[in-house]
């Protein structure tokens, strides 16, 4: 099982490929918008803002956030790594409910540019 360093640590992987994305991606990682990724086997939320297509943690939360992101992503640990490490297809986990996304008709129209 991921440790919430380990989960911590994949988000900003997971920042710096956003940060290197191809023009085809680039409009959808330049969203400024609220963010919380819960990981559900560890009950630990991280939240902060995806701006300028990085990823910006502000706060390392016990539990669920407290207020509802703009995007709010929900996974266990080892699939937030393995997504970050290449190992687990984003479209497949999120049709079989792996990976929760929720987010705005209009943001998620622009993030399934990255899919």
């Amino acid at each position: 099982m991921a440790t919430t360093e380990e989960c911590h640590s994949a988000l900003g992987k997971l920042s710096d490929k956003l940060a290197g994305a191809d023009d085809g991606a680039r409009g959808a990682v330049a969203l400024d918008r609220s963010l919380s990724c819960h990981i559900t086997d560890l009950d630990v939320s991280f939240t902060g803002r995806l701006t300028a297509g990085r990823i910006e943690v502000a706060e390392t939360l016990d539990g669920r956030p407290p207020e509802r992101a703009e995007i709010r992503l929900a996974m266990t640990g080892d699939d937030l790594v393995a997504l970050v490490g290449g190992e687990l297809n984003f479209a497949k986990a999120w049709a079989t409910g792996r990976i929760k996304l929720e987010a705005g008709f209009r943001d998620l129209m622009r993030l399934r540019k990255l899919l």
